[in-house]
């Protein structure tokens, strides 16, 4: 057990416990849903109450239903979004910095483009050129965040290609293919997953602030940046946007707290 005590810290279990109750959420939410997301349910922009726990909005609609909906949209996507790009970006990455030359200096110049623009204003860039909606917005979030990982990737192969068991595998005739999937590419994987799982809670952001202003999730679709938009056109009816907000505090805070654990059990000059 002293082996994962780096690991099992309180800040990791509680962010473990967040992300867990998210998820669970996100899945069975159909089976326990207090009232129909969609339905106008009681009188609009009631305040909470024991029968509305969050209250209602604008039209009527259960806001507490609604941000437990939210969890079905904001976590699938950021966990895809984070996996494509970290497959993209590593991919390109790692054969950028395994071959050198003409590739190495094309993809990272493409790297240096794309990270010369805010990630925000890019990812609206690409979203208002696609047009609204969730689907177009998760590509803006890839085209935004593939990049970092290549960078990290590629930094991570030029280190590895270079020790002692590369070498033994160049001169026992190894594969090019072989070499860089079998030998190098294992090896680098702990950076990656480490700025993984911190990006997932930024994912979970950067969906709700692209639907706050109109490029994400379209209406009735119960999704957290979008239900803060619209409490922030009802700014004194303040638990509109409560719940949405605080769902999105909680789950920045379970990702982080989980990248912090994953960072300090890898590091080793915090392991035993």
């Amino acid at each position: 057990m002293k082996k994962y005590d780096h690991l099992l810290t309180i800040p990791v279990i509680i962010g473990a416990l967040i992300i867990l109750f998210w998820v669970i959420t996100a899945l069975s939410i159909d089976l326990w849903q207090p009232y129909d997301p969609l339905e106008m349910v009681s009188r609009r922009l009631q305040p909470p109450s024991t029968k509305h726990l969050l209250g209602t909005d604008a039209l009527g609609r259960d806001v507490f239903s609604r941000t437990l909906h939210g969890a079905r949209h904001s976590i699938p996507i950021a966990m895809m979004v984070v996996i494509s790009a970290v497959t993209i970006g590593s991919l390109l990455g790692a054969v950028a910095g395994y071959s050198g030359k003409w590739i190495d200096g094309f993809v990272m110049r493409l790297v240096d483009v794309t990270l010369a623009f805010p990630p925000i204003l890019l990812a609206m860039a690409v979203a208002a050129a696609l047009g609204p909606g969730l689907r177009n917005a998760s590509i803006a979030m890839v085209v935004v965040w593939w990049p970092v990982y290549a960078r990290l990737m590629r930094a991570q192969t030029l280190e590895v290609r270079e020790r002692d068991h590369v070498e033994a595998a160049i001169a026992s005739g190894v594969s090019r293919t072989r070499l860089l999937f079998v030998h190098i590419l294992p090896v680098c994987w702990t950076p990656v997953l480490i700025n993984a799982t911190m990006d997932f809670g930024q994912a979970v952001l950067l969906l709700a602030s692209l639907s706050f202003i109109g490029l994400g999730a379209t209406p009735p679709t119960p999704e957290w940046g979008a239900m803060i938009s619209e409490g922030a056109k009802f700014f004194y009816y303040w638990w509109i946007a409560l719940g949405p907000g605080v769902s999105i505090l909680l789950v920045v805070l379970g990702f982080n707290f989980i990248g912090d654990g994953l960072r300090d059990y890898f590091d080793p000059r915090t392991s035993d």
